[in-house]
Formats: structure tokens, sequence, C-alpha cells
């Protein structure tokens, strides 16, 4: 939930403005994975099959993003 507060202290923050190259520098969002664009596909899946993916992810140490792009890696080699 967002705060009367926090508001307040984007709006001032937004008052005094913005300096865009150190915008630039720091980028936004999320790091970018290579030179091309990336494109957010949505899948739908059981409660099983979420369970799996978590738990791989979980011993992978990694999100289930990435396990699903290893797991595409592998499937096309």
């Amino acid at each position: 939930m967002v705060t009367d507060e926090q508001i307040q202290e984007w709006a001032d923050e937004a008052e005094k403005g913005y300096d865009v190259a150190e915008l630039k520098r720091r980028g936004r969002g999320r790091p970018g994975r290579g030179s091309e664009p990336m494109q957010v596909v949505a899948v739908r899946l059981t409660a099983e099959e979420i369970a799996s993916l978590d738990a791989l992810s979980a011993r992978e140490h990694q999100s289930r993003s990435e396990t699903i792009r290893r797991a595409l890696a592998d499937y096309s080699a």
C-alpha cells in the first residue's frame, strides 16, 4: 500500500527535477539480457507444474524464468 508520506516524497522529488543523465546511466527496470528485445509470454500451468517448477528453481538457486529458459535451451539442443 502506498502511503500519503510516500506520495509526498515522490512529489517533492519530481518538483526538484531529475538529472536525466543520471537516470540514463543507472537505468530503470530489469536489466537487459542482450541486444535483442525481449517479449513476455504467458503460460498456463497447473498447481502441480508450478510446484515442480518452484522446487527445481529453488534447488538450482534461480528464478522461474531462468529455469524455463534453461529447460528450453536443453530441449532445443
